[in-house]
């Protein structure tokens, strides 16, 4: 199985480009980053006409991600548990069914954090714990 990772900066901006990519490269899944688009914007039809199954978990102007999978999603949970106040779209896992199993695959778009010492570092720093803290419990499962 090929999975890959793009930050696409824009979905807008990019879909040709990943369009190409996608016919040359073949992954089985893809994780987009930074869509910068709400979910009804994503240009889903372009890559489902392409053999892939999508899943978006959008923002408007900033953050957004997205799976594509030519094996079908089964279990899609989009945002980071553990803060219900957070509503930055920088979190989206899939359960993908495969033979003898299942893939858990998750599509991150990371805080940056600047500067130093304010609003955006302390919630880079509480995010990152939640991500481990998902992390560890979802080994944990399984």
């Amino acid at each position: 199985m090929r999975i890959a990772t793009y930050n696409v900066n824009s979905i807008a901006q990019r879909v040709q480009t990943l369009k190409l990519w996608l016919a040359e490269r073949e992954p089985d899944v893809v994780c987009l980053q930074e869509l910068k688009c709400v979910d009804r914007a994503f240009p889903r039809g372009i890559f489902e006409d392409l053999g892939y199954n999508v899943a978006v978990h959008g923002q408007k102007t900033y953050n957004g991600v997205a799976i594509l999978s030519k094996l079908k999603l089964d279990e899609v949970e989009a945002g980071l548990p553990g803060d219900k106040a957070d509503e930055q779209a920088r979190y989206l896992e899939a359960v993908i069914s495969v033979p003898g199993g299942v893939v858990r695959v998750a599509s991150v778009y990371l805080p940056n954090g600047n500067p130093p010492d304010g609003d955006k570092y302390r919630y880079k720093l509480a995010w990152m714990d939640r991500l481990i803290a998902h992390a560890n419990a979802r080994l944990a499962l399984e």
